[in-house]
């Protein structure tokens, strides 16, 4: 749902959380985490396309999003 240039949370998560130590430089992205409530941050390296591109089970989604079309998620801008 958003994506940072670069990592942006705290060496202290970091640590502790993204094990494979992904670059830092390199885009990170805010990720809604289907079948769940939960929000994850993701480097971009450990992202896998979504080749069914079906529609997900968020809470969240009409808050980003305001349709499904052609396998993608809308927003106002697109």
């Amino acid at each position: 749902m958003d994506v940072d240039a670069s990592y942006q949370g705290s060496e202290e998560w970091y640590q502790n959380v993204a094990k494979s130590r992904p670059p830092k430089d390199q885009p990170w992205y805010h990720v809604l985490v289907d079948d769940s409530d939960h929000l994850t941050y993701v480097a971009e390296r450990n992202l896998e396309p979504d080749l069914l591109q079906e529609p997900i089970d968020h809470p969240l989604l009409e808050v980003y999003f305001t349709s499904f079309r052609n396998g993608r998620y809308c927003n106002p801008l697109n």
